[in-house]
Parts: C-alpha cells; sequence; structure tokens
C-alpha cells in the first residue's frame, strides 16, 4: 500500500492509497474510487451561496473586478472571492461596506 500526501493549494490536500486493483483519492471534501466520487461533503450553507452569488451579480452588473470591489469595500481581493465561493460567513459590517461600494443597501443583497 502507498500513500502519498501533496499540497495542491491553500487548504487544499490530496491523498492517493492505492493497493491491487484499488485507487481511493481523499481531495478536499470528496473521496473518490476508481474515478466514482463516492462522497462529497458540502459544508456551504444556503444562505452563504445566495449571498455570494447577490455580490456577484451586483459587481458583474457594474462591470468590476473582484479587485476593485475589494478595494473600493476596503478588503482584500481574496475576501471578495471568498465571498462569493461561499467560504466566509461574512460580518454584518462587511455586508454594509460592500453594499455602499456596489451603490446598493444591504437589504437589496439579502
Amino acid at each position: 500500500m502507498e500513500v502519498e500526501v501533496l499540497r495542491v493549494g491553500r487548504d487544499d490536500s490530496r491523498r492517493v492509497i492505492s493497493g491491487g486493483n484499488l485507487l481511493i483519492t481523499i481531495v478536499c471534501s470528496s473521496i473518490v474510487i476508481n474515478g466514482y466520487i463516492i462522497h462529497s461533503v458540502n459544508n456551504k450553507k444556503p444562505i452563504l451561496i445566495k449571498f455570494g452569488k447577490r455580490i456577484r451579480e451586483e459587481r458583474n452588473k457594474l462591470g468590476w473586478s473582484q479587485e476593485i470591489l475589494a478595494a473600493r469595500a476596503g478588503v482584500h481581493r481574496t475576501y471578495i472571492g471568498m465571498i462569493e465561493r461561499a467560504e466566509k460567513n461574512i460580518t454584518l459590517e462587511n455586508i454594509e461596506r460592500l453594499a455602499k461600494a456596489l451603490k446598493t443597501t444591504p437589504n437589496e443583497l439579502l
């Protein structure tokens, strides 16, 4: 049996375990056996997904990149990406910052 651990990205890790005809790959929160996904964990909450989509919609309406929105809202560029991918549970203060930057209200984003 062979175990290999690779760093793929920021928080992503990949483990490959093989023996005989069996190949198990674990990537992020998914388990793949012989090429078939048998288990995938989606920890993203629906409210975060919906909010992230609204941020992306409003940003795209203005023709802005994530970097432009981040600069106007006073946050880091990667933070905008994490919000849009529903990876961050954003604070009320940052919702207000984003709403102002996007020329809208917090109610419109929610």
